[in-house]
């Protein structure tokens, strides 16, 4: 009985079958994730490095009680100890001097006779800038500078970076629901996506504040509700404007938000040292962007009578808002201009 020969192939893996990429497109394959990460990395390196390799301060506010030749000589010796450093401010008493440097109206104030007002939950560096700067004045007076620290460090925040840490770890939380939403579903209605961003928002503002607050390590000693609304704010704005970076510029959106919210925002956002210390072209941004708004804020509920929180109050919505306002028109007015164009039986209006 004749055997019969088989004719059909044998199974190939799609590996093998596979069309190898044109030339150009392997080559944009390799490169282009190359120089995407090192451009962020490179944008990371030197922004960091130009705000932080050494620090000096530019138009500290200091305040002081002398007047007159002693004023002037107070103004020559700040001068003379970092040019262009220090904006001195006169008060007319300790009392109004003292309540300035407690509401962070001034980082430290000098009342005569070799005594220094000043706050260490402003931190270490300011507290060095503050004791050297003014040590000369009162040797001048021949007096040993006698420091009064009116605004103490929490007594969970020795170091005074607590609130960096906090709100670098909300920051990236934000960067990552802003990338992951659309990841994980690309359709999601809009009005479900905007009810994730505000749970979100929420409970990331409720968990920060119990870990970093009075409930766990004490290193935000201010009132819970106000510190958690801050914190929800601000994590709600780093995550829709990820979002919005995100929907309009694509795969390149996700770059951009880590150079404007990872980089450019915490390395802004004063919670290393004030916003006085980083170089001119930095200092803007600490006063706009979402992290820099919040960590003031929070600062101020914390330990300095609530400075910043109205201005948290207004530009940190408005970033929510302003998102929103875009991802609305883009994914839903559009897409619904879209859809009523393409609808079958409706005339499409004539081109002339």
């Amino acid at each position: 009985m004749a055997q019969h020969l088989s004719t059909r192939q044998p199974h190939k893996h799609a590996l093998d079958v596979a069309h190898a990429p044109p030339r150009s497109g392997a080559a944009r394959a390799v490169l282009l994730p190359v120089a995407v990460v090192l451009l962020i990395g490179t944008v990371f390196v030197s922004v960091y490095l130009a705000a932080f390799h050494a620090p000096r301060p530019h138009d500290l506010h200091v305040g002081t009680t002398e007047i007159g030749s002693r004023q002037e000589q107070l103004r020559d010796d700040l001068a003379h100890a970092v040019p262009g450093g220090f904006a001195l401010e006169t008060f007319p008493d300790a009392q109004a001097a003292r309540r300035a440097v407690q509401d962070r109206t001034v980082y430290a104030a000098y009342l005569g006779q070799g005594k220094l007002l000043y706050g260490s939950a402003n931190g270490a560096a300011v507290t060095g800038t503050v004791t050297a700067a003014f040590g000369p004045a009162a040797r001048a007076e021949h007096h040993a500078l006698s420091v009064e620290d009116v605004v103490p460090a929490a007594p969970g925040d020795t170091r005074g970076l607590s609130v960096f840490y906090a709100a670098f770890g909300l920051v990236l939380a934000g960067y990552l629901f802003g990338m992951t939403t659309y990841q994980l579903a690309p359709r999601l209605e809009y009005r479900h996506r905007m009810a994730s961003l505000a749970l979100f928002g929420v409970v990331g503002g409720v968990v920060v504040t119990a870990v970093a607050g009075a409930p766990g390590f004490g290193a935000l000693p201010g009132p819970f509700l106000p510190l958690a609304l801050v914190v929800a704010l601000m994590g709600a704005a780093v995550g829709a404007t990820t979002m919005v970076l995100l929907r309009l510029f694509g795969p390149a959106g996700v770059s951009l938000a880590s150079i404007l919210m990872l980089i450019l925002g915490n390395s802004t956002s004063g919670g290393i040292m004030p916003p006085a210390y980083l170089p001119a072209w930095l200092r803007p941004l600490s006063e706009i962007l979402p992290v820099g708004v919040g960590v003031r804020a929070m600062e101020g509920l914390s330990r300095f009578q609530d400075d910043g929180l109205t201005q948290a109050l207004v530009i940190l919505p408005l970033w929510v808002i302003g998102a929103a306002l875009v991802l609305y028109l883009k994914d839903v007015f559009r897409r619904g201009g879209t859809a009523r164009a393409d609808a079958p039986g409706e005339p499409h209006p004539a081109m002339g």
